[in-house]
């Protein structure tokens, strides 16, 4: 049997998906069972809506130990998807132990229960910072602790150590690096953030471009690829997985032209978005609001960052969808 945490997520609702219409025996963990109604849409959309009787959900948390007891119970393979994403400072804490603390926790019950293979999904936050010598991030590059980096990128990174401990102690395991996760259009129905969030914004009216980019794929070829690598004989080792390297506004521009909406036209410089950042950090701290942009993310969307694929092209022949593309088909949904 399978064990998927993170279930009610964008990729672990696809995840599931991907893995019942396989043919795998699925067990999926929850923490509030009405989330369990989001994955349900995602089988739904896609016209599958019978399969999602076949996962054996339980209730479980990656943070509570004696619940997870339970749910490793005849389990042989774990994909361990779920974490908290958030680029908010204040909420440092909470990033460290949710995806610290509680891969420990998968990581030592995987060790303990003799799972046949472990995969972390992780993100390209956790990859290393580009030597001025080099134009790519690769799984290679090394973490240079001395540079800046987001509460985020770094609790992502302190998994990936908990991940990497697990081998050291007999666990075979396999690590994914996203990039940004692209769902389906259509998304936005279900869940709040992430793409569908940045659907939201841009059928909003969302005037601003910036001219930075970074590595996007979609997540249909983001589960496909996890599920390859677990049936292969590959192990221990770690995948960056992007389709492209793109830039913001060129995917602003695709997201707009689907949704029929207006482009955003005005460049929002570094300039502009240092200030912006700044005065969130002022309002949200006078009136106690959840910040919105930070300096992490504001410096995100103006950095030029190449991230390569050739690693998984190389192992498994690899084939991505492409972005633009996979945006345009999923609005038929």
């Amino acid at each position: 049997m399978v064990l998927v945490t993170g279930g009610t997520g964008l990729v672990g609702a696809h995840l599931l998906l991907h893995l019942i219409e396989n043919g795998e025996n699925v067990r999926a963990i929850y923490r509030n069972r009405k989330n369990i109604q989001k994955t349900k849409s995602v089988f739904e959309l896609y016209k599958k809506g019978n399969l999602f009787e076949k996962i054996n959900w339980l209730e479980a948390d990656i943070l509570d130990v004696p619940s997870l007891e339970t749910a490793f119970i005849n389990i042989d393979y774990v994909y361990h998807c779920a974490a908290l994403i958030s680029f908010d400072p204040k909420e440092e804490d909470q990033l460290r132990k949710a995806n610290i603390e509680g891969t420990a926790n998968m990581v030592n019950f995987s060790i303990a229960k003799e799972i046949k293979k472990f995969c972390f999904v992780s993100s390209i936050a956790a990859l290393g910072d580009i030597a001025p010598h080099e134009t790519y991030i690769t799984e290679e590059t090394d973490w240079n602790p001395e540079k800046p980096h987001s509460d985020y990128a770094i609790s992502k990174y302190g998994a990936e150590m908990e991940v990497w401990r697990g081998l050291q102690e007999g666990l075979d395991v396999i690590i994914i690096n996203p990039g940004v996760i692209l769902g389906p259009v259509s998304i936005t129905k279900i869940f709040e953030q992430g793409s569908s969030e940045l659907y939201q914004k841009v059928a909003n009216g969302l005037s601003f471009y910036t001219l930075g980019s970074t590595g996007f794929i979609s997540v249909n070829d983001v589960v496909r690829i996890a599920g390859e690598l677990m049936k292969s004989d590959i192990k221990n080792e770690r995948f960056t997985l992007i389709a492209d390297n793109i830039v913001f506004r060129d995917i602003l521009n695709t997201i707009a032209d689907t949704l029929k909406v207006k482009r955003p036209n005005k460049d929002a410089k570094p300039i502009l978005m240092n200030f912006l950042w700044m005065a969130d950090l002022v309002f949200s701290t006078l009136f106690f609001q959840k910040r919105r942009l930070t300096k992490a993310t504001a410096k995100a969307s103006y950095s030029k960052n190449l991230y390569s694929n050739e690693k998984i092209k190389t192992a498994l022949g690899t084939v991505f969808l492409d972005v633009h593309q996979y945006i345009r088909d999923s609005s038929k949904l």
